[in-house]
């Protein structure tokens, strides 16, 4: 594997890090030597990023508890705290819990109007009072919708997940994405809606074991989605349902602010979530690529 590396991209305004299984977008919005700054303390901290992860990696991929050394880990631990009653296990917030800790290790000393850290789809951000962020986010097959996002709303962190992403899925959502206070807490509440998308049995959804596919999974030999056939308009409600009861429970509890759930081209709104309209806005958070949901 070879180191990190750092660069812009093509329009020069947003920071591209990558190191193996991480990939970081960054861009900060502010006066030119806050920029920076920003860019600076993004690419100094994510230069020992991943080895912190590796050295703790068995122990991530565990559920039991366990005290951490890195912040970073700390960071996985604590989002999955409250959501302890499922199998879950750390692993389920690295993605949000590398963007936040990106995000966090900026805003520290660097004076800027908005930030945003996207980690493949999971994306933390900043807001200075007053200011607001449009996201993209993961629709399902190929699609995207977007979001606004206001200083004064609690929300920080964006999650997306689904058995189309890069990780596996329990469940047959196309993609949940998931509103949060941090990235972290989000990751892992997407992940667990998504898992609530299903259809126990059903013949048209193919299911494998994860080990098959990835012996170091966190999940096992537990059945991750592998293929979701045809679905009629009632069996596509009905998993919709069970995974959007999910959500308002965890919206009721105060673990997330929102979540937006789509299958087959069908979608639950859930709590603080208000796609927008006008198809002419520009997303800030949008990626060099399309949009990524793990």
């Amino acid at each position: 594997m070879t180191g990190p590396q750092v660069s812009f991209l093509p329009d020069g305004r947003r920071l591209h890090l990558n190191h193996g299984p991480i990939d970081l977008i960054v861009e900060a919005f502010g006066a030119p030597e806050a920029r920076d700054l920003a860019y600076r303390l993004a690419a100094e901290r994510f230069g020992g990023l991943l080895a912190d992860l590796v050295a703790e990696l068995p122990r991530l991929r565990s559920s039991e508890r366990h005290d951490f050394c890195g912040p970073v880990a700390r960071r996985m631990a604590s989002a999955i705290d409250p959501f302890r009653a499922d199998f879950v296990t750390p692993m389920a917030a690295v993605a949000g819990a590398v963007a936040d800790e990106i995000c966090a290790t900026i805003v520290r000393s660097a004076d800027l109007r908005r930030l945003y850290v996207n980690n493949g789809g999971d994306i933390a951000l900043f807001l200075a009072p007053g200011e607001t962020m449009r996201a993209a986010i993961a629709a399902g097959t190929g699609l995207s919708d977007r979001v606004e996002i206001a200083h004064a709303e609690p929300v920080r962190g964006i999650a997306t997940s689904g058995w189309r992403g890069r990780s596996w899925s329990l469940g047959i959502a196309d993609s949940v994405t998931v509103l949060a206070a941090n990235a972290a807490a989000a990751d892992v509440a997407a992940t667990l809606i998504a898992n609530a998308v299903d259809l126990p049995g059903h013949p048209a959804v193919r299911r494998e074991p994860a080990d098959r596919h990835d012996p170091d999974s966190d999940l096992g030999a537990r059945l991750v989605t592998v293929d979701v056939g045809a679905l009629s308009v009632a069996e596509r409600a009905a998993a919709l349902d069970r995974g959007a009861a999910r959500a308002r429970t965890m919206i009721d509890r105060g673990l997330i602010s929102g979540a937006a759930l789509y299958l087959g081209g069908d979608i639950r709104l859930c709590g603080a979530v208000r796609p927008l309209i006008d198809q002419d806005q520009t997303p800030d958070t949008t990626p060099e690529r399309e949009p990524a949901y793990g």
